[in-house]
């Protein structure tokens, strides 16, 4: 440990003397000027590091926004084949392995669910199709739901269709 610690004494000490070489070579005034663009340059660089890094994120997004778009309606599809009752029970597995796969890979990037049943209307979550009266749910709850809706994080991929109490 102390002879590592001895190196980057001596690496400093080495690097302080080129820096005071460099100081006395340029005047101050110089010195002070190019030191200064110097930090400039190398803030707009992180600046810029830091955008392109959101650039590419929002990219990403949207463009996995899209494609699952697309895809919704057949994850509805096979959805509402699972749902209907079969006499062959192996088909019904099949197309229920098939959804959960299809699910799966929708949950790994970042696809989730809005939740509907029983929660408060939000016309950014959700698009009322229609209303009811009934005196056992509360004001503005959701009833029913026609058709899932789908985000990514933040952003709506699809409104939920929901049918809305009161």
């Amino acid at each position: 440990m102390e002879e590592k610690e001895k190196e980057n004494l001596e690496e400093k000490q080495e690097t302080s003397k080129e820096e005071s070489k460099v100081k006395d070579m340029v005047p101050k005034q110089d010195y002070e000027e190019l030191e200064d663009r110097y930090k400039r340059i190398l803030a707009e660089f992180e600046n810029f590091k830091k955008r392109s890094s959101k650039e590419r994120d929002v990219l990403y997004n949207s463009i996995l926004s899209d494609v699952v778009e697309v895809m919704l309606p057949v994850v509805d599809n096979l959805e509402n084949a699972a749902k209907i009752e079969t006499a062959d029970e192996e088909y019904k597995k099949g197309v229920e392995l098939v959804l959960k796969q299809f699910k799966d890979v929708l949950a790994s990037n970042g696809v989730e669910e809005i939740k509907t049943v029983g929660e408060t209307f939000d016309p950014e979550l959700h698009e009322a199709v229609s209303s009811i009266q009934d005196e056992n749910l509360g004001e503005k709850e959701i009833a029913e739901e026609y058709r899932k809706g789908y985000k990514i994080g933040n952003k709506v991929i699809r409104h939920s269709m929901v049918v809305v109490a009161n």
